[in-house]
C-alpha cells in the first residue's frame, strides 16, 4: 500500500496551523488533565491608532509562553517592551502561572530578557546559521 501524495503549502497557512494547533491543544489536555489553556494578546497604539509595540503567547498548564513581543524601531529603548513583558506576567499570575519562557535569537534581544530576570536554559546553535535561538525562563510568584 502506498501513501497518496503530500500536499505541502508554503507562506502563511492560517487555517492550516490554526486546526493543528487545536488539534495537539486536545491531545496534551487530554494527556495532561490541563484545560485551562487561553491565548493572550496586549498592544500599544499610537496617536493614529497604529501599532507600535505588541506582545502575544498563552497561558496553560501552570505556565506563560510569549510567543513574540515586538516594538517599533522608533519606539525602542522607552520601556514599551518592559511594559509589555510586565503585563503578560501579571496576566500570568492572575491565572496561578508558576513559570514564563520565552526565546530569543542572538542577534534579537537576550540581554533585555536577562534585564527582565529571566535565565537562559537552553541556547540552539545555527538556528539560523551563524546565530543561536535562546530559551529563557523566569520562576513567577504565585499569587498569594
Amino acid at each position: 500500500m502506498s501513501l497518496p501524495p503530500i500536499e505541502l503549502q508554503r507562506g502563511d497557512c492560517p487555517e492550516i496551523e490554526a486546526f493543528l494547533a487545536q488539534r495537539i491543544y486536545e491531545f496534551n489536555a487530554q494527556a495532561t488533565g490541563y484545560f485551562d489553556g487561553e491565548s493572550y494578546a496586549a498592544v500599544q497604539r499610537d496617536e493614529v491608532g497604529a501599532i507600535i509595540a505588541g506582545i502575544s503567547g498563552y497561558t496553560w498548564g501552570g505556565v506563560c509562553f510569549v510567543s513574540y513581543l515586538w516594538v517599533a524601531q522608533a519606539y525602542r529603548g522607552q520601556g514599551w517592551g518592559g511594559a509589555l513583558m510586565l503585563a503578560a506576567e501579571q496576566n500570568a499570575r492572575e491565572k496561578g502561572c508558576a513559570l514564563a519562557l520565552l526565546s530569543s535569537h542572538s542577534f534579537q534581544s537576550p540581554g533585555f530578557y536577562a534585564h527582565m530576570g529571566y535565565e537562559a536554559q537552553v541556547s540552539v546553535r545555527d538556528h539560523p546559521v551563524g546565530h543561536s535561538d535562546i530559551f529563557f525562563v523566569k520562576r513567577l510568584a504565585r499569587p498569594g
